[in-house]
């Protein structure tokens, strides 16, 4: 996309951020551009997920007003000193493939728990290659950067660590029955609030370099989208409007902390506190391996991150890749 369309969806976006009405000949005269202009680029940020509307003679306004994520706010609610970067871009492809893309331009540096946050992605994804669904100013986007010299078998349970890190956030800021699915979405009251999607850049042998993406729904009513499955968002459960910079500070601090001690320790060290949170402890799963399934009881986790399954077999481990793991 050009700069120029970036800075003009940019300035559209943050005036009708404030949930009033903003006719098309105004906003056409603030940047310069013909009314028809205008509505090319409403539509454009519509088809991204902009809840948008226009009513004749008023003009344009959203459904609901929301705050603009902001990287200075968000390091104003971030404590740790660190000197790991957070910047905010109102639209990417999306922010895994920001931060791949830095990865293979060698010329650019990242340091361990660098992020990237959006308002708006064009092409985000989930788990198996699926389309992440974010409404605008409805969501918290980001991705973080991290290294491991080690190489990829130091980055065993990674995707689990990471889920232990969001819902100790997430009870950081008021909600306490987060849990985890096996082996990367975040459930709340039965249902999906969050994935997480980590991609890996590196030769075998060599320094891993990681892509640590995350989605979480922030509002998102279950009847305006349906995602294609069960979900929650956190303005429903708290019943109060949310801060994503708030938020975007808290989760990125407690990705730090238990990223610096997954790095040190591995996540043996995490094991029995991502059992404490398993959505299907000790109850009936069924998994899928292409056209293979298995049930059996979730008996917990091993040091690798590795599910542990009862069967008449005895203990099946499976690993993340291609499974697919439903409760029964």
């Amino acid at each position: 996309m050009k700069q120029a369309s970036k800075l003009i969806r940019q300035h559209i976006l943050g005036l009708l951020s404030d949930g009033q009405f903003h006719s098309g000949e105004k906003i056409a005269q603030e940047i310069n551009l013909s009314r028809t202009a205008v509505a090319g680029h409403i539509s454009q940020l519509a088809e991204w997920g902009l809840d948008v509307f226009k009513v004749k003679g008023k003009g344009y306004r959203l459904s609901r007003p929301f705050g603009l994520l902001s990287a200075d706010l968000i390091k104003r609610h971030i404590k740790d000193a660190r000197l790991a970067l957070v910047q905010v871009a109102p639209v990417l492809e999306s922010t895994n493939s920001e931060i791949k893309s830095r990865i293979t331009k060698k010329r650019e540096d990242l340091a361990d728990g660098d992020a990237v946050l959006t308002e708006i992605q064009t092409a985000g994804r989930g788990r198996h290659g699926r389309q992440w669904l974010a409404p605008v100013g409805g969501s918290l986007t980001f991705s973080m950067y991290w290294s491991f010299p080690d190489g990829y078998q130091s980055m065993a349970g990674l995707s689990l660590l990471v889920g232990v890190a969001i819902c100790d956030a997430l009870r950081q800021y008021g909600i306490e029955d987060a849990q985890v699915k096996w082996p990367n979405d975040i459930y709340l009251h039965g249902r999906k609030l969050a994935g997480v999607l980590i991609e890996v850049e590196g030769q075998i042998g060599a320094t891993a370099h990681c892509v640590i993406g995350v989605g979480l729904n922030v509002c998102v009513p279950q009847d305006q989208y349906d995602v294609g499955q069960p979900h929650t968002d956190l303005t429903s459960v708290l019943q109060r409007s949310v801060d994503r910079n708030e938020l975007a500070a808290v989760i990125i601090e407690s990705l730090w902390h238990y990223l610096d001690e997954f790095s040190l320790h591995g996540f043996g060290k995490f094991v029995a506190y991502w059992e404490s949170l398993d959505l299907y402890a000790d109850k009936k799963v069924v998994l899928q391996m292409g056209e293979k399934r298995f049930s059996g009881i979730d008996r917990g986790v091993d040091p690798s991150g590795a599910l542990l399954v009862e069967t008449r077999d005895g203990i099946m481990r499976f690993h993340g890749g291609e499974v697919s793991l439903r409760g029964n």
